[in-house]
C-alpha cells in the first residue's frame, strides 16, 4: 500500500477535494494543533482559512482563546475599532496574542472586511479559565447590564456576592480545594441569579438587537460555566479533576455551537480538544476521565462537525522512527500534506522527546476524518 494513494498536497485544491469527501458539508471544521505555537502550523492554518473565505462559503474563525477577550478581536476586525498591537496584546488569553500567525490572522480578516459587506466574524471560545478559573464578575455583570429590570438582585448585591476578583482567582485552588470558594453560600446563591437573568435573557430576548442578545448569550454561558468550574474546584472527592477537565471541555463545545450558528468556520484548537474518543490520562494516583469538546460536537452536529489532527514529522532533534505514523507520513514528498487516515493502518505510536508534542495514536485513527502532515515543525515560539 502507497501512502501517496491516500495523501494531497496540503493547498486550496486540497482543502476543497477534503471537503468534498466529506460524507455532510461540515459547519464547524477542526484544525488540530499536536503541540501549541508552532509557526509553520500557523502559516499553514492561515493558507487554509483564507481558501475557505475565498472559495468555500466561510465566514468565521474560533481560536482556543478566552471567549470574552475574543469579543475585543471580533470588534477590530468586523469594525477596525481599537489599535492592532493593542488588540493582539488584550484580546487573547494563554500568550496565543503573541504568535505571528495570530498576528497575521487578525490583520488579514481586518483587510478582507474593509473591501467586502459580508463581514468574516473571529471568535474565541474557551472558557477564561486554566487550571484555575477567573471570577465571574465580567460574565455576570456583562448579562446584567443588557437586561432590563425587574432584575433578580440589585448591582449592589451582585458586588457584594462576588467581593474581591483574588478570591475566585487563586491558583492555590488548583492544588487545595479547602481554598476555593465555589461552594460558599454566596457562589451558590450566585449560580440561582445567573439562573434568573439567563430566563429573563429569554423573555427580554425579541426587544434586544443581535448584537446584544449575542452577547448577553456568550456572557450567560460564561458565568454559568464558570461557577459551575468554581464549584468543582471546591470538590474533594476523586471525581474533581475530571469533572474540572470535562466542565471546561463542554463550554468550549457550548461556545462553539454557537459559533456554528454564524454560518461555516474553521476552529483552531490542541487536537486533544477535538479528539472524539474518550480521554484517559494519570494524575499521580488519580485516573482522569473526560470527553472533549469534538466528542460533544460529534454527539450534537454528527457530521456537521470534521476534524483534521495535525501531526509533524522532525521537531527539533526530534525524528520520528520510520514505522510510526509521522514516519510513514515522512515519506510524502511535500512539505505539507492532507491525508486520509485510512492510509497510516499498521502504524506503531511515536514516542517523542518533546514532551509539549503529542503524537497521533494509531488506535484511534478511525476517528479522525484526515490528517494534516508538516514534514518538518521547528519554530517554535515558546
Amino acid at each position: 500500500m502507497n501512502i501517496q494513494d491516500f495523501a494531497r498536497q496540503a493547498d486550496g485544491p486540497g482543502i476543497s477535494a477534503f471537503l468534498r469527501a466529506l460524507p455532510e458539508r461540515p459547519l464547524l471544521l477542526g484544525l488540530g494543533e499536536a503541540r501549541h505555537f508552532v509557526t509553520e502550523l500557523g502559516e499553514v492554518r492561515n493558507a487554509i482559512f483564507r481558501h475557505l473565505v475565498e472559495h468555500e462559503g466561510f465566514r468565521s474563525m474560533a481560536v482556543e482563546s478566552d471567549c470574552l477577550l475574543g469579543l475585543l478581536v471580533d470588534d477590530y476586525v468586523t469594525s477596525g475599532a481599537g489599535d492592532l498591537d493593542d488588540v493582539m496584546e488584550r484580546g487573547f488569553s494563554h500568550g496565543f496574542g503573541a504568535a505571528p500567525g495570530n498576528r497575521e490572522l487578525v490583520r488579514w480578516m481586518r483587510a478582507y472586511n474593509e473591501d467586502h459587506d459580508d463581514k468574516l466574524r473571529f471568535f474565541g471560545f474557551d472558557g477564561p479559565l486554566e487550571y484555575w478559573a477567573a471570577s465571574p464578575r465580567q460574565a455576570l455583570t456583562g448579562l446584567y447590564e443588557l437586561l432590563d429590570g425587574p432584575l433578580p438582585c440589585t448591582r449592589e448585591t451582585l458586588d457584594a456576592l462576588l467581593g474581591p476578583d483574588e478570591r475566585w482567582s487563586d491558583e492555590a485552588t488548583v492544588m487545595d480545594p479547602a481554598r476555593s470558594i465555589g461552594q460558599s453560600a454566596d457562589a451558590q446563591r450566585l449560580r440561582v441569579i445567573a439562573d434568573d437573568l439567563l430566563c429573563l435573557l429569554d423573555m427580554q430576548a425579541p426587544g434586544l438587537s443581535t448584537r446584544d442578545r449575542e452577547r448577553a448569550e456568550l456572557h450567560g454561558r460564561t458565568a454559568v460555566g464558570l461557577l459551575r468550574y468554581h464549584h468543582w474546584m471546591a470538590d474533594t472527592s476523586p471525581a474533581r479533576i475530571s469533572r474540572l477537565s470535562g466542565q471546561r471541555d463542554a463550554m468550549m463545545a457550548d461556545n462553539l455551537r454557537a459559533v456554528a450558528g454564524h454560518g461555516p468556520a474553521l476552529v483552531f484548537t490542541h487536537n486533544l480538544h477535538l479528539q472524539r474518543n474518550r480521554s484517559v490520562m494519570s494524575l499521580g494516583e488519580q485516573r482522569v476521565e473526560m470527553w472533549s469538546a469534538g466528542a460533544i460536537l460529534t454527539a450534537r452536529l454528527g457530521a456537521r462537525f470534521a476534524f483534521l489532527a495535525s501531526a509533524f514529522g522532525v521537531a527539533g532533534n526530534d525524528v520520528p522512527p520510520p514505522d510510526t505514523v509521522e514516519g510513514v507520513l515522512s515519506a510524502l514528498p511535500w512539505d505539507a500534506a492532507l491525508v486520509d487516515a485510512r492510509g497510516l493502518a499498521g502504524s506503531v505510536p511515536r514516542v517523542s522527546t518533546d514532551f509539549a508534542y503529542f503524537p497521533l495514536d494509531p488506535a484511534h485513527l478511525d476517528l479522525i476524518d484526515g490528517v494534516l502532515f508538516l514534514r518538518e515543525a521547528s519554530h517554535v515560539l515558546k
